[in-house]
C-alpha cells in the first residue's frame, strides 16, 4: 500500500516579486518526497504536498533556505484568530519599519535633488567647487543606500550566492551601477576627462529611485493588507468568552479556549454563540448572516444545531457543546478560504512561465542597451547615456505587478465569496465557474425545499376546517411519517387548537387511525378508507383526481365513518428558485433540471420555475452519466445538488456546487459550497467568478503591456525618432505605480454585491 501524502503550509520570508516565489517553488519541487508545491507571492506562503516517510519538515525548510529565503517558525497558537493576530502584529511592525526607510530616503532625496541641479541655481551660486559639492552629495546619499536601500543589496547578494535573481537584483544592479559611477566621478574625475568623457554624478538618481521604489512598497504592503480584510473579519467574529453552566447551576464566564466538549453554555439576547453545539433548552432567533449571507434571522429550538460566532437576537437558550477549536464550522470556513487564497488558478500559468526567465532576460536586455549606447552615442556623452538607459531598463522591468496580478484578485474574490456564503475550494474552481455555460440543477432539495409540505386542504361542504385540522393534527402528531410531519406543520401554521388522540394505530404504508375526543379519525391513502368500508363521494373523488393530475400526494380524511376532507402534499418549490433561474438565464447560461421523479412531477416543477429542458426518472447512479453526456456536447457543466446521490455528478461536472445543508459527501465532491440552501447563491457564485476572472485578466494585461512597452522605451527606442529618453527616476515611479495599479484594481472586488 502506497503511503498517503501530507499537506503543510510554510510562511516564507524575504520574497520581493514573482521570481522569488518561482525560485522557492522550484527548490521545493526538487526535494525528494515532494509531490506538489505552490508558492503564493501575495500571501507569502507555500502550500506543499509531500510524503512524510521521504520528506521531513526540516528538509522542506532547507529547500526554502537553499533558494535564498527563510521559513517563519511560530509557536503553536491556540486558534486561527490568535495566529492571525500574531501575523498582523508582525506585519504592522514591518510596515512601520518600511515607512521609516521610505521617509529617510525621501527626506534625503529632497535635499540631494536640488543640489544636483546646480545649473538651475542663481548665477551667484554656480561657482561652487564641484568636487566639494559632489562629496557633500555622496555623504547625503550614503544613508539612503546603507539604511533605506540596504535590504535590496542584502537580498541581491544572497540571491547571487544561491545563483538566483529577483526584483532586488535589478534594483541593486541599477542603483549600484549609478552610485559606483558617481563615486568614481567624484573621487577620480581625471579618469573620465582624460578619455573625453564628462564626469557626471547620479546621486539624485540613486536616492530618488530608492525612495520611489520604497514608496511603491509601502503602498503595495498597505493594499495587500486590505486584500486579506475578509479573512480578518471572519476571524474577528469568533466569541472570546463563553458562559458555562455547571451541574450545580452556577454560571461562570470563561475564555473560549477553556470550553470543552459536552459543556452546557448559556446564551442571552444580543450575545454571540461561543462555539458549535445543539440546543438543550429554550429557543431563539439567530442571525447567521456571517455563515450564509442570509440577512433574515433563523428560528432555533430544542434539538437544533447552533454555530459559533452567530448572533443571538431574541430569546435565551442553553446548548451542549459538540465542536470546539479547529472542528467548528467557522474554523473550517477560515481554513477553506486560506487554502483557496493559497492556490493557483490555471490562468496564472503564463505569468509563472514568464516570471521564471524574466529577470535574467531583463539583465541581458539592459547589458545590450548599455553596449549599444556606448558604441553608438557621441564620445563625450556615451557613458552617461549608456548608464542612464541601462539603469532605466533594470528599474522599469521589476516584475512585481506580474506576481500580484492573479493572487491578489483571488484573495479578494474568495474572501468576498465567504462573506456572502459562497465558499470556493480553490482558484481552479473559481476559474471553472467563469467558463460554465450550462447549469444542471437537481430538483429535490435544490429547486424544491426537499421535504413534503401541505399545498391544499379541501373540506366537504358543511365541515369546519379548523375542527378538521385540529382532529387530523392530533392523529398525525403520534406518527413518525414525513407526510404526517408536513400535516402537523400546516395545522400549527393555521393555529389549529391542540387536541389529544387515543387508541392510535400506525397503518404501515397506508396511514394512521385514532380517536379524538371519542370520535374515530382515519387519515391516509384510499386503502385506509376502503379497509374501514368507507366509500368516497363523487365530490371527494373529483377533488382527489385534480390533485393527482398535479403530481401531488393525496391524503384522505375520514371522521366518524365519513370521508370529509382531501389533503394535497408536495415537495414545494423554493420561493427564490424561479427568480434565481431567470437571473442565470439572463447571464447567458442554459439551465436544466435532473430528477429521479416521474415525468409528470418534473414537468410541473420545470414549468413553475421556467426551465425548458429537463430529464426525469434518472437513477442516482445515472446522474453522472447525464453530466458526461452534456460534456460530450461540448458544454462546460456546473452541477448543483445536495444529497449523497448527487456526489458522483458533482465530481464529474466541470464545477460542482453543493448546497450547504447537504451531506458531507456532497460537500467533499464539490468545488464550491453554498452555505445557503438557495439558488440565489448559485447566481452569486457565477457572478463573483466572472468579476474575479475579469479583474485577473485586466491585471495580467496591465502587467504585460507595462513591461512590453516600458522596457523598449527605457532602452531608448524612441530617441532616434522623437529624441525622447526615459529618466531612471520616472522608470522607478512607473514601476511603483504598476504594482499599486494592479492591487487597486483587485481591491475593486471588495465592492462586489450580489444581485
Amino acid at each position: 500500500m502506497s503511503p498517503s501524502p501530507a499537506n503543510t503550509t510554510l510562511e516564507i520570508e524575504g520574497m520581493s516579486c514573482a521570481a522569488c516565489a518561482k525560485a522557492v517553488e522550484k527548490s521545493l519541487a526538487r526535494t525528494p518526497g515532494v509531490q506538489n508545491a505552490v508558492v503564493n507571492y501575495a500571501t507569502e506562503k507555500a502550500t506543499v504536498q509531500y510524503l512524510p516517510e521521504v520528506a521531513t519538515p526540516a528538509a522542506l525548510k532547507a529547500a526554502v533556505e537553499n533558494a535564498g529565503y527563510g521559513v517563519v517558525e511560530r509557536a503553536p497558537a491556540a486558534d486561527a484568530a490568535a495566529r492571525q493576530a500574531e501575523t498582523d502584529q508582525e506585519k504592522a511592525a514591518a510596515y512601520a519599519h518600511l515607512k521609516r526607510r521610505f521617509w529617510v530616503a525621501a527626506g534625503l532625496a529632497a535635499l540631494i535633488m536640488p543640489l544636483s541641479m546646480l545649473m538651475l541655481w542663481p548665477a551667484a551660486l554656480r561657482h561652487l567647487n564641484m568636487q566639494w559639492l559632489n562629496l557633500a552629495l555622496l555623504l547625503l546619499t550614503l544613508p539612503v543606500l546603507l539604511y533605506s536601500g540596504a535590504g535590496f543589496y542584502r537580498s541581491a547578494w544572497k540571491n547571487l550566492r544561491h545563483r538566483t535573481a529577483n526584483m532586488d537584483t535589478l534594483i541593486a544592479l541599477g542603483t549600484g551601477a549609478a552610485f559606483l559611477c558617481s563615486i568614481a566621478a567624484t573621487l577620480v574625475p581625471g579618469f573620465f576627462t582624460e578619455r573625453g568623457l564628462i564626469p557626471e554624478v547620479y546621486y539624485d538618481t540613486t536616492a530618488t529611485i530608492i525612495a520611489l521604489i520604497l514608496l511603491g512598497k509601502v503602498l503595495e504592503l498597505r493594499a495587500k493588507t486590505q486584500t486579506s480584510a475578509a479573512m480578518r473579519a471572519l476571524l474577528g467574529l469568533q466569541a472570546r468568552t463563553a458562559r458555562l453552566v455547571r451541574p450545580s447551576g452556577q454560571e461562570i464566564d470563561v475564555p473560549i479556549e477553556q470550553v470543552q466538549l459536552g459543556d452546557i453554555v448559556l446564551v442571552r439576547p444580543g450575545e454571540k454563540v461561543a462555539t458549535d453545539g445543539v440546543i438543550t433548552e429554550g429557543q431563539s432567533a439567530l442571525d447567521e448572516a456571517m455563515l450564509t449571507g442570509e440577512s433574515l434571522p433563523v428560528t432555533k429550538k430544542t434539538g437544533d444545531a447552533v454555530f459559533g460566532a452567530t448572533l443571538n437576537k431574541t430569546g435565551s437558550f442553553r446548548f451542549r457543546v459538540t465542536k470546539i477549536g479547529a472542528d467548528t464550522l467557522l474554523a473550517q470556513i477560515v481554513k477553506l478560504v486560506e487554502d483557496a487564497q493559497g492556490s493557483r488558478a490555471p490562468i496564472q500559468r503564463l505569468a509563472d512561465k514568464v516570471s521564471a526567465v524574466f529577470v535574467p532576460t531583463v539583465v541581458a536586455i539592459a547589458l545590450l542597451t548599455f553596449a549599444a549606447w556606448f558604441a553608438l552615442a557621441p564620445a563625450e556623452h556615451r557613458l552617461p547615456l549608456a548608464l542612464v538607459n541601462f539603469v532605466a531598463v533594470l528599474i522599469i522591468a521589476c516584475p512585481c505587478a506580474l506576481g500580484l496580478a492573479t493572487p491578489t484578485a483571488i484573495m479578494v474574490g474568495t474572501g468576498k465569496g465567504a462573506e456572502h456564503g459562497v465558499l470556493i475550494r480553490n482558484a481552479e474552481a473559481l476559474e471553472k465557474a467563469y467558463q460554465v455555460n450550462t447549469v444542471l440543477l437537481d430538483k429535490t432539495g435544490t429547486i424544491t425545499q426537499g421535504e413534503p409540505a401541505v399545498t391544499d386542504f379541501w373540506a366537504a361542504p358543511g365541515q369546519s376546517v379548523p375542527t378538521l385540522l385540529s382532529q387530523v393534527a392530533a392523529v398525525e402528531r403520534r406518527s413518525e411519517h414525513p407526510l404526517a410531519a408536513a400535516v402537523v406543520r400546516y395545522a400549527e401554521a393555521q393555529q389549529a387548537t391542540p387536541l389529544a388522540a387515543t387508541d392510535f394505530q400506525a397503518l404501515e404504508g397506508r396511514g394512521a387511525a385514532a380517536s379524538v375526543a371519542g370520535v374515530p379519525v382515519r387519515i391516509g391513502n384510499a386503502r385506509v378508507l376502503a379497509e374501514a368500508g368507507i366509500s368516497l363521494s363523487p365530490e371527494v373523488s373529483r377533488q382527489a383526481e385534480a390533485l393527482l393530475k398535479q403530481a401531488k400526494t393525496v391524503l384522505y380524511v375520514a371522521v366518524a365513518g365519513q370521508a370529509v376532507a382531501v389533503i394535497g402534499v408536495a415537495d414545494t418549490v423554493r420561493a427564490s428558485s424561479a427568480a434565481a433561474i431567470r437571473q442565470l438565464q439572463e447571464l447567458g447560461l442554459e439551465v436544466m433540471m435532473i430528477t429521479g421523479d416521474n415525468p409528470a412531477t418534473a414537468a410541473q416543477v420545470a414549468a413553475k420555475v421556467g426551465i425548458k429542458r429537463y430529464v426525469a426518472e434518472v437513477l442516482p447512479a445515472d446522474k453522472a452519466a447525464q453530466v458526461k453526456a452534456l460534456q460530450a456536447e461540448g458544454r462546460v457543466v456546473a452541477m448543483v445538488g445536495d444529497g449523497i446521490n448527487d456526489a458522483p455528478a458533482l465530481a464529474q461536472a466541470d464545477i460542482g456546487l453543493a448546497m450547504g445543508a447537504g451531506t458531507d459527501v456532497a460537500l467533499e465532491a464539490a468545488g464550491i459550497t453554498l452555505m445557503r440552501s438557495d439558488l440565489q447563491s448559485v447566481v452569486t457564485a457565477i457572478e463573483l467568478s466572472r468579476q474575479t476572472i475579469r479583474v485577473i485578466r485586466q491585471n495580467l494585461f496591465f502587467a504585460f503591456i507595462y513591461n512590453t512597452l516600458g522596457i523598449p522605451i527605457a532602452a531608448g527606442v524612441l530617441y532616434p525618432v522623437f529624441g525622447l529618453l526615459l529618466s531612471p527616476m520616472l522608470a522607478a515611479g512607473a514601476m511603483a505605480l504598476s504594482s499599486v495599479s494592479v492591487l487597486t484594481n483587485s481591491l475593486r472586488l471588495r465592492r462586489f454585491r450580489p444581485q
